[in-house]
């Protein structure tokens, strides 16, 4: 079942439980009924933390993928991952990967979205990719768990993923939501929710930015967490700590597609973290891997002079006035 491919060492590992073949296209129109005559056709490796993986690869870290795969979707999927320069563990898995298919309407630029349920994975499956994750991270600094948990996978799986962090000493930084979310408890050491997903997670809505603050807190204060950065697109980013509440401006940018962006930002916060700059920083770095992945197309990544381009673009954080409560990061 397992197929584990002389993975080196990495100082970042990523773990991907709902990955996809992202397929890209465009049409002058979409609408129903009528066949629509598709553009030349882009096909990427999908899923949160192999985009993670590939964008932490352009910018010089160490990093190595987990992943669970199966069918030719997930062979090819394996083959464009190593084809981007990622070493990759892959869990064979029974059912096949999923695809998510991208449609760009030219006439209005709108862009339409297909995502596809993932395979259904097994006990021993879950199990081989718990493993799999404990071999790869044993001298990894950080771990980044990132996108939706496939049917079949219990809710507190992610809770399972930060035990093993714990148990390796390797720090946490998870990307998820809905049941994968709300079935951590302990052991995170950067969360990364959109406003959306934290308002889902919270069930508040969250209109002002101290609103928002607090509910990021309020993560941080239950122990699930050390830090927060809520990904909030136009309107830039707010990092959370126990101490520090900060703004962070997003930089104009003409986006060509947006699929992958968070998952680009998390891999620019992780290669901060890697490169012992503080969260304020790091966070910088992720803002500008994002904006940078909104030009490219599909899944496409940027390149490393792009996203340092557009880092010096990045203004300096403002604080936010809100009330702090005792307490350090450690990082």
């Amino acid at each position: 079942m397992n197929s584990s491919r002389g993975v080196d060492r990495a100082t970042i590992v990523t773990l991907t439980m709902n990955p996809a073949l992202d397929v890209t296209t465009g049409a002058d129109v979409v609408r129903p009924t009528d066949k629509i005559r598709c553009a030349e056709t882009r096909y990427d490796p999908g899923g949160g933390g192999i985009n993670v993986a590939r964008v932490a690869r352009v910018l010089g870290a160490s990093v190595a993928a987990v992943s669970p795969l199966g069918g030719p979707a997930g062979e090819r999927v394996a083959e464009l991952v190593r084809r981007a320069g990622v070493p990759l563990r892959q869990v064979d898995i029974a059912e096949p990967t999923r695809e998510s298919f991208t449609v760009d309407e030219f006439s209005t630029g709108r862009q339409y979205r297909f995502v596809l349920r993932g395979p259904h994975l097994c006990s021993s499956e879950r199990a081989q990719c718990l493993q799999e994750l404990r071999d790869a991270a044993g001298s990894a600094e950080f771990v980044v768990a990132s996108g939706s948990l496939p049917p079949g996978v219990p809710s507190d799986f992610y809770q399972l993923v930060a035990d093993v962090c714990w148990e390796l000493g390797a720090l946490l930084i998870l990307d998820t939501s809905g049941n994968g979310l709300a079935g951590v408890a302990r052991g995170v050491f950067l969360l990364k929710p959109s406003l959306r997903e934290l308002r889902d997670y919270v069930g508040r809505p969250l209109q002002t930015e101290i609103e928002q603050v607090a509910a990021a807190r309020e993560l941080v204060e239950r122990g699930v967490t050390q830090a927060v950065v809520v990904s909030l697109g136009a309107d830039g980013a707010l990092l959370v700590t126990p101490t520090v509440s900060q703004r962070f401006a997003a930089v104009p940018a003409r986006g060509v597609s947006g699929v992958g962006a968070g998952d680009a930002m998390v891999a620019g916060i992780t290669v901060g973290l890697s490169r012992a700059w503080s969260l304020s920083e790091s966070t910088r770095l992720g803002i500008a891997a994002g904006t940078a992945m909104l030009a490219t197309p599909g899944t496409a990544t940027p390149t490393r002079a792009e996203i340092e381009r557009i880092f010096d673009l990045v203004g300096a954080p403002a604080d936010v006035a809100v009330p702090v409560t005792s307490g350090s990061v450690d990082r």
